[in-house]
């Protein structure tokens, strides 16, 4: 449930215009459950009733979220690590294990990053999860930059055009994508289960030597 009706992100719309827009999507990114998108849909339908400028719209959302996913992605890269190595193991997460994420986000973090702008929840995730697993920080840049400004792009293009319809619309995709999301973690979670010996050894190989 969120903290925020409807009713209050008008509001924050109202009394601080594309600030708030920027602000909600910003610390979204940096992990915060905040309705970041939402209060971008309300925005620019907002800004497409008054004849607001929707390139204003798009920029504040962009910004927010490039500049809060780097925050989300410098909070990984400092403490993720050390939390999963104190902890982890409480959860399964061995040194083997943190090893084979830093490997998979090495190879496929690029993907990660930018389709995780478009899933709910790894859109307050993936910058983290970047910074934790050592994702190197110029190809997570384009890689975030290229799904935020795509994302915003999308987003308030639709809520601008079609104003109050989007809500219509906006349920059942984002059931679907729920649903198409939940059967892509359980396919790689089995993939992993039944390649990880074979993968434990790939990392070892790319990158030799404890846990960094």
């Amino acid at each position: 449930m969120s903290l925020f009706s409807n009713l209050d992100l008008h509001q924050f719309i109202a009394d601080y215009g594309y600030w708030a827009i920027a602000l909600f999507v910003g610390l979204e990114s940096m992990g915060l459950p905040l309705p970041g998108e939402t209060i971008l849909i309300i925005g620019a339908g907002y800004a497409g009733s008054r004849d607001g400028s929707l390139a204003a719209v798009i920029l504040s959302a962009a910004a927010g979220a490039i500049i809060g996913d780097n925050l989300g992605y410098v909070i990984g890269r400092q403490f993720g690590t050390r939390l999963l190595q104190r902890y982890g193991s409480k959860i399964g997460v061995t040194p083997e294990r943190i090893k084979l994420g830093q490997y998979l986000f090495m190879r496929y973090g690029g993907k990660v990053v930018f389709i995780g702008r478009f899933i709910a929840v790894l859109r307050f995730l993936a910058a983290f999860l970047a910074g934790t697993n050592r994702m190197p920080w110029p190809r997570f840049l384009m890689a975030n930059a290229a799904g935020a400004i795509l994302w915003a792009t999308v987003v308030a293009v639709a809520a601008y055009t079609l104003g109050r319809g989007i809500h219509a619309i906006r349920g059942p995709l984002g059931l679907i994508t729920m649903i198409l999301a939940a059967a892509a973690v359980v396919a790689i979670f089995l993939y992993l289960r039944r390649n990880e010996a074979a993968m434990q050894a790939a990392a070892e190989k790319a990158l030799p030597g404890p846990v960094s």
